[in-house]
């Protein structure tokens, strides 16, 4: 299949043509309306220091629906005993930044670049992207973030400074977005530490109709 390059008219080639990595587009920008032209139809940017911007849409997706999140019992006896302050869209800023420093810090490379932050900090100002922040007394120790389109939440990234506090965070996300009408949750990449909370992979194109059939609109949910 080719790589297909992007340019200034937003609009994108149909999923089912990317690559078999999942690699389906590069150019264009990070622009709101890219960015929700680009989710609205399952495909995401991810791109290293240097490259040009880089759209993937993976075939199989690991997705998890709410209602199957699975967390064993000595976890969620944790979760319930907990001395951490958990928040939803308290801190995006700071969310965003820890999971790019994070990896950093842990010799992996990030995909969070400056770029990526300002563009999804922009998305939070407009009510599309969200955050769930664990905090231990005021100092910010594990959270996630990623971006709602009516009842889909596509996650972007999670870090954890201290033991279970990503896991929490996941947690309760799941608790939050059952209020706010979510009813599938798109993990994009395959991971045993997802697996294991529930998550399962779909093929693309059942992805795809689950995307159509539960984003009818793309207006901001503003905070939650």
């Amino acid at each position: 299949m080719p790589v297909f390059k992007l340019n200034k008219e937003i609009i994108f080639p149909p999923p089912h043509l990317a690559e078999a990595d999942g690699l389906l587009a590069v150019g264009g920008d990070l622009s709101v309306e890219r960015l929700i032209e680009a989710y609205r139809n399952g495909i995401f940017p991810w791109f290293s220091e240097g490259d040009p911007i880089l759209w993937w849409s993976p075939n199989p997706r690991l997705v998890l629906f709410p209602e199957k999140l699975k967390v064993n019992k000595r976890l969620m006896r944790y979760y319930r005993k907990s001395p951490y302050r958990l928040t939803v869209d308290t801190a995006f800023a700071k969310v965003i930044d820890n999971c790019a420093t994070t990896r950093t810090l842990q010799g992996e490379e990030t995909w969070i670049l400056q770029e990526m932050k300002e563009a999804y900090i922009e998305l939070h100002r407009r009510g599309y992207a969200h955050s769930v922040e664990c905090w231990d007394n005021d100092t910010l120790v594990g959270g996630l973030y990623g971006l709602a389109l009516d009842r889909v939440f596509f996650g972007e990234s999670m870090f954890s400074v201290v033991t279970n506090s990503s896991k929490f965070a996941l947690i309760h996300l799941v608790k939050s977005i059952k209020e706010h009408g979510i009813e599938l949750i798109d993990c994009q990449m395959t991971t045993n530490h997802l697996l294991s909370f529930g998550a399962e992979e779909i093929s693309g194109e059942d992805f795809h109709k689950k995307l159509n059939q539960l984003i009818q609109n793309t207006d901001p949910q503003n905070r939650w």
